[in-house]
């Protein structure tokens, strides 16, 4: 039966999207504002561009997509007068609507409520022992514009219906637009959900600004989401001043920026930047090349905190006095520059400048003054200057004393030398380590590629150098940008150097850190959010700490087995709990010999089971070939998914993404197949909480296809499973099958 107010409500969402289209056709008028041809005035095309910009802004906070507008609706008691202190319950009541964006109409009356606004609060957060101040709230399930069912929360129902109903219609609990969300195929992209926003994520989201808010949550209980409306929060809240100085989202690599990339647009925020820690050094040198990914041990002792005085002993190594004294002709005498002038130069340029580059011009200043100072005539010094600045043997002792460096010849020479590196390293790093660190310096610089652990360290060794030119004219690298407040996602995983390099970025030190210690799979993975607080900055206002502890979007039997994982790999963390009871039991495939081809039929079979939902494929790095080829021969639609350059278009495929671990992390999909647990658990710097991660990816289906021995948390429980279809008890392990040369076997 449907609800008698369905019409009624439709009504107001349709005249909603009608005031909303006449916004954006107010806005577009602008730009007809002003007109300037080739012969216009400075001014009038200053005043075209700054139209434009406000135009375009504005039209793309007013985009919606494929997104509805209302997602709700609140009543409350309406105050009688401005005087009463309270509104009266069995008084009249007032009514606002909640959705993505605010529409008035034009008297300026509200139509929707911005969901980031104080009165729409409550939406979020009311509960039955504390409805705080509501009446009822109703969610909207909504299939664009069309209002496709209501679903009514009753706080009072004496003051809406004295026989305990809504209208002639059973009160209800409100859960049924939360799970309708949650069973919505997944399609490669990460939607907004603002509409089933629960309350311990909303209090996190409204959190106030300033500080370090440190967001722990297990998988599946909606951190990113937490993150991006928050994100989007802010700068509805604290527009002034944080649209001027910037909101920066740092994400574990492309793929995942990929997958989140149209929640904050669909949300009506578009000024929020997005990027991985690669965008931000290459926003300062955009011809660093970034390229590939170290080898595990090499990449624990680049991101190590260590580096950061190995940086500055390099840098140190680079400014040197002479080995002998320097004699040049100049007219019919010479100009002198003794060794120990040369040291006494050195040493004040240390003690002077902070940064290196900005000491090579008072190195300049004191050379040619001391060589002034050593000819019997005593030349002007810039005079001295401007007839030996060419000078061979001049520019080569500048270049011994203090050269002009940029971050990627500092490092491409250090890591070229195991002379630099034994120098700049020692009483620093252990010989293994600072022998991980060296590679060919190549033939050019153009050609080198680094690393993504390099990336913090190119981004440490320009802190310590600085630009090489204060001039502005002449500057040949542009200067470190800072935000207002940076939210970091799956931040657990961010070595110390990398958790160094996002906090140079912080104007005021506020941060939103979200991420599970669980999911720790680096080489650096923390214990605790402390020794990540450690490497972040510290003000008047203190850490806090807020948990995300249920896991909306994976089924119980799924959870149930990853937390089977957890307990061994992380034996003091609590587990989250399940919301959705009922879901497909993990399946568990054999394949003693032909690992791709059972990968293959458990691919087909599940993507069966899905009926078009979305697959993810995770799979040891060396098995990703092989599997790959199979999956394309036998006409497979599938994606493979990479740590994208940042021009790049790869994603989430829309229905098979094959994957490796290390790029799963944050995101979701209908269905999962784990490929060789076992190699996984023995590749990975965190095997068993790596194969957590990939455990936890689906929102309905999950298939483990391996072949013996499996790692114990899973051996244990096949072995269960076995145990339960000898007895005839195959409705919950029915489907752990055997694949022998490509054949399945019950």
């Amino acid at each position: 039966m449907s609800h008698p107010e369905i019409q009624a409500e439709q009504a107001h969402i349709d005249r909603a999207h009608a005031l909303l289209e006449s916004s954006r056709e107010r806005a577009t008028r602008l730009r007809d504002m002003v007109e300037v041809g080739r012969g216009g005035t400075r001014q009038a095309r200053f005043e075209r561009d700054v139209i434009e910009d406000a135009v375009a802004g504005r039209l793309s906070q007013l985009e919606l997509g494929s997104s509805s507008l209302v997602f709700g609706r609140i009543d409350r008691p309406a105050k009688t007068s401005d005087d009463a202190p309270e509104p009266d319950a069995t008084g009249p009541s007032e009514t606002f609507y909640i959705g993505r964006l605010a529409v008035a109409d034009e008297r300026q009356e509200p139509v929707v409520v911005d969901w980031r606004a104080p009165v729409a609060e409550p939406f979020f957060r009311a509960t039955g022992g504390d409805p705080l101040g509501l009446l009822r709230r109703r969610h909207f399930v909504c299939r664009g514009r069309v209002l496709a069912d209501l679903e009514d929360e009753v706080f009072d129902l004496d003051a809406l219906d004295g026989d305990g109903s809504d209208n002639g219609r059973p009160r209800l609990n409100a859960h049924g637009a939360l799970y309708a969300a949650l069973e919505e195929r997944r399609d490669g992209q990460l939607r907004q959900v603002v509409s089933t926003i629960q309350a311990e994520q909303d209090e996190i989201i409204r959190s106030p600004r300033k500080g370090i808010l440190v967001c722990q949550g297990g998988p599946g209980t909606g951190k990113t989401i937490v993150a991006l409306h928050r994100a989007a929060y802010l700068l509805y809240t604290y527009r002034f001043p944080l649209a001027g100085q910037g909101v920066l989202v740092v994400g574990p690599n492309r793929l995942f920026l990929r997958y989140v990339e149209r929640v904050l647009p669909s949300l009506g925020e578009v000024g929020v930047h997005l990027f991985v820690l690669a965008d931000l050094f290459n926003d300062i040198f955009p011809e660093v090349r970034i390229r590939f990914a170290d080898a595990p041990d090499v990449a624990r002792a680049k991101g190590d905190a260590r580096m950061s005085q190995v940086i500055v002993n390099a840098v140190r190594d680079r400014q040197r006095a002479l080995r002998s004294d320097l004699r040049l002709e100049f007219g019919l005498s010479y100009v002198t520059l003794a060794a120990s002038t040369s040291r006494a130069i050195v040493a004040e340029a240390r003690r002077r400048f902070r940064h290196h580059n900005a000491g090579r011009a008072f190195v300049e200043q004191e050379v040619y003054a001391a060589m002034s100072a050593s000819h019997r005539r005593r030349p002007d010094p810039v005079k001295l200057r401007d007839r030996l600045a060419r000078h061979p043997e001049v520019m080569a002792a500048f270049e011994r004393m203090w050269p002009l460096l940029t971050p990627a010849q500092l490092l491409r020479d250090l890591f070229g030398s195991r002379a630099l590196l034994r120098s700049a390293a020692a009483g620093v790093l252990r010989e293994v380590e600072w022998e991980s660190l060296h590679r060919p310096r190549g033939d050019s610089e153009a050609d080198y590629e680094w690393s993504d652990a390099d990336v913090a360290l190119l981004d440490e060794a320009y802190a310590v150098l600085g630009p090489r030119s204060r001039s502005r004219k002449r500057r040949s690298d542009t200067e470190m940008r800072t935000y207002g407040h940076i939210v970091v996602d799956e931040c657990q995983d961010q070595p110390p150097m990398a958790l160094r390099m996002i906090a140079r970025r912080s104007l005021n030190g506020s941060m939103t850190l979200v991420g599970d210690i669980a999911q720790a799979t680096s080489a650096h993975a923390p214990s605790g959010w402390q020794e990540i607080l450690a490497h972040l900055p510290s003000g008047p206002v203190p850490p806090r700490l807020a948990e995300l502890t249920l896991s909306y979007r994976i089924p119980q039997p799924s959870l149930e087995l990853a937390n089977r994982v957890l307990a061994a790999a992380a034996p003091g963390l609590a587990p989250p709990a399940a919301v959705r009871i009922d879901g497909s039991p993990p399946r568990f495939v054999s394949a003693p010999h032909r690992l791709a081809h059972a990968v293959l039929e458990t691919v087909n079979s599940e993507a069966a089971a899905l009926d078009g939902g979305s697959m993810l494929v995770v799979s040891p790095t060396r098995f990703m070939d092989e599997i790959a080829v199979l999956l394309a021969d036998a006409g497979v639609d599938f994606g493979r998914a990479t740590a994208a350059s940042r021009n790049a278009t790869g994603a989430l495929h829309p229905r098979v993404t094959l994957a490796p671990v290390r790029l799963c992390k944050g995101l979701e999909t209908d269905g999962v197949v784990v490929v060789e647990p076992g190699v996984m658990v023995d590749e990975e710097p965190q095997g068993l909480r790596a194969l957590y991660v990939a455990l936890t990816r689906a929102t309905k289906r999950v298939a483990v296809v391996s072949s013996p021995p499996l790692p114990d948390p899973l051996g244990a429980e096949i072995m269960h499973g076995a145990e339960s279809c000898n007895t005839g008890r195959t409705a919950a392990n029915a489907d752990a099958v055997e694949v022998n040369s490509g054949e399945s076997h019950g």
